[in-house]
């Protein structure tokens, strides 16, 4: 029978990986969501909260480019609607986080990144847990001034290959417009410019502030516009 061959694992990682497993068992289960306009540093703390609680994490794109990939029923739904030029279904979507549900990392729960968007993507996200007799427990609001947003992504420079990012106010390479370990030339995305961004930013605020209603009792308000210790500090106590 095939499988890993674990002697190639080194020891301390094995015993490090069954502890993890072991505290995994005993976290309570928590379904969150995470809820940002871009630039706001959702990305940044999804990892810890995702490690920390033991939850998957199901960002709506990753979902659907992994079904399309694998040419799962609704994959092949999505890529005929993506084809035709038109929006994913909710239905479609709500689906893909549901199959995704039963993947074992996601027994104590998810984090949801990207999604719902609208209140009415929300109640169709909350009629299928209901039928599981399952609810989202908290939702993560990140918080920051749209004037701040702009400074951090119209500064922002990439290195398309590795997707290394800097900012040149805030994260300057040690040479201005080259990557630190490659040397080659960093290029501005076309979308990190002041206009996309504040056409970006109204029809966020116009999306999900009513999804931010309809969770009330669940929302904690974070303050994302304070250094990255001190948001996951933030995050931390949201979850305790």
């Amino acid at each position: 029978m095939g499988g890993l061959d674990l002697s190639e694992i080194d020891t301390g990682d094995l015993v490090r990986e069954v502890q993890r497993r072991l505290e995994c068992l005993s976290k309570p289960e928590k379904r969150l969501i995470l809820i940002g306009p871009p630039g706001s540093g959702k990305g940044t703390q999804s990892p810890m909260i995702k490690n920390e609680n033991c939850l998957c994490h199901l960002a709506t794109g990753d979902m659907l480019r992994a079904a399309v990939a694998a040419k799962t029923p609704l994959g092949l739904e999505a890529k005929k609607a993506m084809e035709a030029g038109a929006l994913v279904s909710d239905e479609i979507v709500v689906g893909l986080i549901e199959d995704n549900m039963k993947r074992p990392e996601c027994r104590t729960g998810f984090v949801l990144d990207g999604f719902p968007r609208t209140v009415v993507q929300a109640q169709k996200l909350d009629e299928m847990l209901q039928h599981k007799g399952q609810t989202i427990d908290r939702v993560l609001n990140f918080a920051v001034r749209d004037q701040l947003l702009v400074d951090r992504i119209t500064g922002r420079w990439v290195h398309p290959a590795s997707g290394r990012s800097y900012h040149e106010k805030f994260a300057p390479p040690k040479v201005a417009g080259v990557d630190d370990v490659t040397g080659e030339p960093l290029v501005k995305r076309k979308d990190d410019n002041a206009e996309t961004l504040k056409s970006r930013l109204s029809a966020f605020h116009a999306q999900t502030a009513p999804v931010i209603a309809y969770y009330k009792e669940k929302v904690v308000h974070i303050k994302a516009d304070k250094a990255q210790g001190e948001v996951a500090g933030q995050v931390r106590r949201a979850l305790a």
